[in-house]
């Protein structure tokens, strides 16, 4: 085992401590996590420069991939997005702050409010669009195009059974 990782002796420990319990599934999982911390570091110091965190990212994103349809309101943001209601108006809060997005009353519903992208906040997501696909595309090692098709397909189908 010459490429030895932090995942490898980590199930080498495991096996020696408790040989009883087979650890391979570590293997693909520990990976997965780990490499997830550090693609995730990534996309935050690459979105620094636009003063954005990914989770600021994410919303101002789904906000523009809407386009032309209108503002969303804060719950079909939330369903775009891995966070809880209180973890969103705290976001939609500070992206308020910042200029970067507004809010009003849904003209369909009083009751409803509606997110928009301000001019600010649209500039803000395409200069940081451009910076975190360049980023997606860096962080990437030199897969051949089967490669990445069969490893994105890979990762299609054990995402939809943990994601349902």
């Amino acid at each position: 085992m010459s490429d030895a990782d932090v995942i490898d002796r980590m199930m080498a420990a495991w096996k020696s401590v408790r040989p009883d319990l087979d650890p391979s599934p570590l293997g693909l999982v520990g990976r997965v996590i780990v490499l997830a911390q550090h693609l995730e570091k990534s996309v935050e110091e690459a979105l620094e420069k636009h003063h954005l965190t990914l989770g600021q990212f994410d919303i101002l994103a789904t906000l523009r991939r809407n386009g032309p349809k209108g503002g969303l309101t804060p719950t079909q943001l939330l369903e775009s997005v891995m966070l809880s209601s209180g973890g969103m108006t705290a976001r939609l809060d500070s992206l308020c702050r910042d200029g970067l997005i507004y809010r009003k009353t849904d003209p369909k519903d009083r009751r409803k409010v509606v997110v928009e992208l301000t001019a600010k906040g649209r500039r803000t997501i395409d200069a940081a669009t451009r910076t975190r696909f360049a980023e997606a595309a860096e962080s990437q090692p030199p897969f051949k195009p089967d490669e990445r098709a069969e490893l994105e397909e890979t990762l299609r189908r054990w995402l939809a059974q943990v994601a349902g």
